[in-house]
């Protein structure tokens, strides 16, 4: 890293990063245990007060904001397991965000990362119809010959061994024309319990289309009238990661206008990464005159889709499954960002049938974390190992789950442990959608027979 370089990153740690959030965190070493990459390394480098006093470092000028420092802040998965163990309540994903954002906009990259990033984070990710089509072209492959042709003749092995493993845990994509048709509007049958809008996200209402299909009946069979307005965007959680902060701004600001005139209870969401980004668009503009009270009631809104089935009662008298062993991973931003833990288990509790063994260990990082499980590869791979070792003790057939990075690196876990055969992984709103409709068979099969 040249002199300027590092002198314009140290300028922007001292402009971006709150240094009075800095200053909160003690060093008391309670974060130690509930940091997955210092679990694995046992490196204080790569732990969260060790993290902090690189960043309190480059703002005092007693240290360079080198390669080290931005090696220790990839190396983050941004689970935020810190903050519940932290007695002072550091806010340690927000110093995390800030600090990648003062590095990758001012540090100088290559001609072929700056125009990767502006594909994934301008062109893919904030336009619909590119991810349908990029999405549909995944689906053609799964469902022609070509993905043969790709194995038969070892081509697949051209890609890293990171996305050769992500390919595998892929579900099966929908088609162009079921993404193109998607509902805006969906009403109960009875008076309605409550009046929500959804948000369906960019990978959720197309790679994981059918999970979205799903909570808009659970909803619907729950008394709820849903909106679903068409345009809304992504909620900017890998770009605010990732430190690309203006754009996650950016589409920030489409979502809030897309839902700020709605005449509705709350705002849903079915996946915790989204969730939680989406309850921080508070503090994304709390700086902001002019957008910080629209955040602040947008953020107000939203809810777990559990939370509100929970909240309406809908696990009372209407779940079952045939006799089964099932566990939950807590989605790390659903449980420490939106603080949602209780609901998806007292769901899966009131499932008539099914056995609920809670996981060792449930609210610890799988190692998904977006897209760390493709740039962080070994880590990734370190963690998930940890965790299908918790997986197998509880004895489950299902491991049920609430976000659809943790539900692929769950994927990848159980297809890695060569255990297809054995076990299976779920959404949660998947299983519900299951066991209401396994519920309602069964009693119409004992009604027909009375």
């Amino acid at each position: 890293m040249n002199p300027t370089e590092s002198k314009r990153i140290q300028q922007a740690f001292k402009e971006l990063i709150d240094y009075d959030e800095l200053m909160n965190c003690t060093r008391c070493g309670f974060c130690l245990p509930s940091c997955p990459t210092y679990a694995h390394t046992n490196d204080e480098v790569h732990s969260p007060r060790g993290r902090i006093a690189l960043m309190k470092g480059v703002i005092d000028g007693f240290s360079e904001p080198d390669d080290n420092l931005k090696r220790a802040l990839d190396m983050c998965l941004g689970c935020r397991g810190c903050e519940p163990a932290c007695p002072s309540g550091v806010q340690f994903g927000k110093l995390l965000e800030q600090s990648r954002e003062a590095i990758y906009q001012n540090k100088k990259e290559s001609i072929f990362v700056r125009q990767t990033k502006k594909f994934i984070f301008r062109r893919l990710f904030p336009n619909k119809l590119r991810l349908i089509h990029a999405t549909s072209l995944i689906g053609l492959y799964q469902r022609t010959s070509i993905r043969k042709i790709a194995y038969k003749t070892k081509a697949i092995r051209l890609l890293p061994s990171s996305l050769r493993e992500m390919e595998k845990a892929l579900p099966v994509m929908p088609t162009k024309k079921e993404m193109l048709k998607r509902p805006t509007h969906v009403k109960t049958k009875e008076k309605p319990k409550a009046r929500v809008a959804f948000f369906s996200g960019c990978l959720m209402d197309t790679v994981f289309m059918k999970t979205n299909d799903a909570t808009l009946k659970l909803l619907q069979y729950a008394g709820c009238e849903v909106t679903i307005p068409q345009n809304q965007n992504c909620c900017g959680a890998l770009h605010g990661h990732s430190g690309q902060m203006q754009q996650a701004k950016e589409l920030a600001k489409q979502n809030i206008i897309a839902f700020e005139k709605l005449n509705v209870d709350y705002i849903i969401t079915n996946a915790g990464g989204c969730g939680a980004y989406l309850y921080d668009y508070m503090h994304l503009f709390k700086d902001d005159y002019e957008w910080k009270e629209r955040a602040a009631k947008f953020s107000s809104q939203i809810k777990d889709v559990t939370s509100i089935l929970y909240e309406l009662k809908f696990h009372q008298g209407h779940l079952a499954l045939p006799p089964q062993m099932i566990t939950y991973q807590d989605s790390c931003h659903l449980r420490n960002g939106q603080q949602t833990y209780e609901e998806p288990r007292k769901l899966l509790q009131a499932i008539e049938g099914v056995q609920y063994v809670e996981m060792p260990q449930a609210n610890s990082c799988c190692g998904s974390a977006g897209i760390y499980n493709i740039i962080e590869h070994d880590m990734s791979m370190k963690i998930l190992e940890a965790k299908m070792e918790n997986v197998k003790r509880t004895g489950a057939k299902t491991v049920v789950t609430s976000n659809p990075g943790c539900l692929l690196q769950m994927n990848m876990g159980i297809k890695r442990e060569g255990l297809e055969n054995e076990l299976r992984t779920v959404h949660i709103v998947d299983l519900l959608i299951e066991a209401y409709e396994y519920a309602h068979r069964r009693k119409k099969a004992i009604d027909s027979q009375t």
